[in-house]
């Protein structure tokens, strides 16, 4: 994928999460429950190239907070971002670099994306007094995101093959 195509498949993605979060609240349906900012992202990380996944992961929370108050400047904002720019960086090495498929890629990075939100959480309670303590916080999150999970585990790698099928044009390592 040649840079200018890559700036503007990650433009795309961005605004995608962006939008959809507002199309699910609209329908009263919660981000919380069914993480639409999410998907954008994952998808992302296995079109892009690791660091312009990440910037989707980092940019796509801060334009949503400052154009929609959604996600909350504090505490929720910081959390998302490091939380989404992990899961945009770490399934595009997955799924690039060590060539681990959709599945494993995604399960990765959705692990890895939830230790850095717990991490961040830790950061922001000694740091700031954040009256939040980061397992439940995991937990919470992981048990409300249940219908996101499944819809994570089931939209991206069936959106991604399709992408493929179509020729779309994708980063490579």
């Amino acid at each position: 994928m040649n840079r200018t195509r890559e700036i503007v498949t990650a433009g795309l993605f961005i605004a995608l999460g962006y939008v959809l979060p507002m199309i699910f609240h609209v329908f009263s349906m919660g981000g919380p429950a069914f993480l639409p900012m999410h998907l954008p992202i994952l998808l992302a990380g296995l079109v892009l190239s690791p660091q312009s996944a990440l910037l989707v992961g980092v940019i796509t929370p801060i334009l949503s907070s400052l154009l929609t108050g959604m996600p909350t400047l504090y505490p929720m904002l910081p959390i998302m971002i490091f939380e989404l720019a992990t899961y945009g960086f770490i399934i595009a090495i997955c799924y690039r670099k060590y060539e681990l498929g959709y599945y494993k890629s995604l399960f990765i990075a959705m692990f890895a994306g939830r230790i850095v939100a717990g991490l961040v959480v830790t950061f922001l309670a000694l740091g700031f007094g954040l009256p939040m303590s980061p397992i439940p916080y995991i937990l919470g999150a992981i048990v409300t995101g249940l219908p996101g999970i499944v819809i994570q585990l089931l939209a991206v790698p069936a959106l991604a093959k399709l992408l493929d099928v179509i020729g779309f044009q994708t980063y490579s390592v």
